[in-house]
């Protein structure tokens, strides 16, 4: 036995291990490669890939139909159109996985990144692989196609929400109707088109315009980098100055903080949203306090404009002057009400110490 024998009988024995390994590494690398989503190569990338699945897609429905059999040049690369099919799929669904992921708050977004990390899990079965059921490739890419869309109008429009989404769901379903258009010509039953792209691609469109307007797609391209409350700030020299009591985190962090509040004292909320350079939007900080009942009250809602193509993301900062001991959090939200992140912290009133010390933190 040679060692390209070797190799194959290893791999068989081993497909699943191999493909869950392969799975893992190929996650981390697009992880670190992953680039902000307003690069020009990032886009053109993406929209390359899209053909080249679109591509595969048509000519395997084709030979599954006897309708073409690869000839010449096409017979030599065929029996590697699967794996070309899903390495393209899976790299487009770690891509916007994790764009999703940058942009979500974890707390209202889990039910659509675990959506999403099924996708990709479902992606690498080996049963997804070897199907003879076309719909499920189509409905992989149909969630790669309006992703790529709902990233790109923003960037187009400058700005996120009802628009930019509207414009994806005929944008991917026009490239649905393109794609019909050629296929019909070839395949007359309507049947086997319906059950192959049709009910696939307006399925996802379906699930994704419910999680839209439930807000439970993350708010891509926008996310929180950073974000905090502080008893002062200052701006000085296009930096911020941030001032902390020495025994605080002020980092961003998911449970809770005690901010001790001595008379005179300010709540001040500071928080970095990343923007690409061609949006200029509005997000709102919403205040929220815990009353006697233990129901959330709304408190204040503080519109900022926000500007895009800082790199550590735009500074964004409010604060509070008339507040009540309790407990408090802060929801940073789009000017549509999608939640990008959130704070939880407890206000604590004490009396004024004048051995009070803080930390700085530059900005």
């Amino acid at each position: 036995m040679n060692r390209t024998e070797q190799f194959s009988e290893f791999r068989k024995k081993n497909e699943a291990k191999l493909d869950i390994t392969f799975f893992i590494c190929g996650f981390i690398f697009d992880a670190w490669m992953v680039s902000y989503p307003d690069e020009p190569l990032v886009i053109f990338q993406q929209a390359f890939y899209l053909f080249i699945i679109a591509l595969l897609i048509h000519y395997e429905l084709l030979f599954r139909l006897e309708k073409w059999h690869p000839t010449n040049f096409s017979m030599k690369i065929w029996p590697y159109q699967n794996f070309a099919l899903h390495f393209c799929l899976g790299t487009l669904l770690n891509v916007y996985s994790l764009f999703y992921i940058k942009s979500a708050s974890i707390f209202s977004s889990a039910v659509f990144l675990i959506l999403m990390l099924v996708m990709i899990f479902m992606n690498e079965l080996p049963f997804v692989k070897k199907s003879k059921k076309i719909n499920l490739k189509v409905g992989l890419y149909s969630i790669c196609l309006f992703s790529y869309f709902s990233i790109v109008y923003p960037l187009i429009f400058g700005f996120i929400g009802l628009v930019p989404f509207c414009f994806s769901v005929v944008s991917t379903l026009a490239i649905l109707l393109v794609q019909l258009r050629f296929l019909r010509n070839i395949v007359p039953e309507p049947g086997v088109l319906f059950h192959a792209i049709f009910a696939p691609v307006v399925t996802v469109v379906v699930i994704f315009a419910s999680f839209f307007f439930l807000g439970l797609i993350p708010p891509v391209p926008l996310s929180a980098k950073e974000q905090g409350i502080y008893h002062n700030l200052v701006k000085r020299d296009s930096h911020y100055y941030l001032y902390a009591e020495m025994n605080e985190n002020s980092f961003w962090n998911f449970g809770k903080k005690t901010f001790h509040a001595e008379p005179g004292d300010k709540i001040y909320f500071y928080s970095q949203i990343f923007s690409p350079a061609r949006i200029s939007d509005k997000i709102i900080v919403h205040w929220f306090k815990k009353n006697s009942v233990g129901d959330w009250e709304s408190m204040d809602k503080v519109p900022v404009a926000i500007k895009g193509g800082r790199e550590e993301g735009f500074r964004a900062f409010t604060f509070k002057s008339n507040f009540d001991a309790g407990e408090w959090k802060i929801f940073v939200e789009t000017s549509t009400g999608v939640e990008i992140s959130r704070l939880y912290f407890d206000v604590v009133k004490v009396d004024k110490e004048a051995s009070r010390t803080f930390e700085v933190f530059k900005r």
